[in-house]
């Protein structure tokens, strides 16, 4: 078994690997948020379905896809993998321990956490990614050019209020599950300092409340903005 197997394999390895996944995908989702504010600029979806199309069309950004599929599936597999090692290694239950008494309520249900989001992203990915590469998309024409209308099926979309509910409240599954998750990556990547982890741990908690915000007051600005 080669050295990289082994770490791979190791706790340690997986760990990293959760790290450097779950800061990945902040990324993505810092860049996927400030897209989609164009959603709100009131020009009836032109620029969004602008840069939808250069998102899902530039090679750069197909790269950058597959990146983040890969970054999903790896930090899904090995969160469940350490949360059943987790468990196997403590007789005690985690909320009786004194390692649950002194942890927060995001860092003790980061499983529960992920598989939420873990359903919320599928449910996601079938409404508007799957739609926008192969769903019934209409056209529209800005200065000779065709582009998808992916803001037609986004506003269609969000005049469900069963929608919009769920929505919401999966950016509030994703809010707790940040709180914990952007600190704790840079510290297991051995980025704690005691001069710099306070800023990081500040940054992570706000970082956690306004981009779930963002994400949410979408829906509810086209639901009450596009009322058919």
């Amino acid at each position: 078994m080669s050295w990289v197997t082994k770490t791979l394999s190791s706790t340690l390895g997986r760990k990293l690997i959760m790290a450097l996944t779950g800061l990945f995908l902040i990324l993505f989702l810092t860049g996927h948020v400030s897209g989609n504010l164009l959603l709100f600029k009131g020009d009836g979806g032109e620029a969004f379905n602008i840069y939808a199309k250069f998102m899902t069309t530039n090679p750069a950004v197909k790269l950058l896809s597959y990146l983040t599929y890969i970054s999903v599936i790896g930090h899904v597999i090995y969160s469940i993998w350490l949360s059943r090692q987790n468990k196997a290694a403590r007789p005690v239950g985690y909320a009786l321990s004194k390692e649950g008494a002194s942890s927060s309520v995001a860092s003790r249900n980061m499983g529960v956490l992920g598989t939420i989001i873990l359903i919320f992203l599928v449910v996601h990915m079938q409404s508007f990614w799957y739609q926008m590469h192969w769903g019934d998309v209409p056209f529209v024409t800005y200065e000779g050019e065709q582009f998808k209308d992916l803001f037609s099926i986004v506003t269609f979309a969000f005049q469900n209020e069963l929608m919009v509910l769920g929505y919401v409240v999966a950016m509030g599954f994703l809010g707790f599950h940040l709180s914990h998750g952007f600190a704790s990556a840079f510290q297991t990547l051995g980025l704690n300092h005691k001069k710099y982890s306070p800023a990081i741990e500040t940054l992570g908690k706000l970082y956690s409340v306004v981009v779930p915000l963002l994400f949410a007051s979408m829906p509810i600005y086209i639901y009450f903005t596009y009322q058919s």
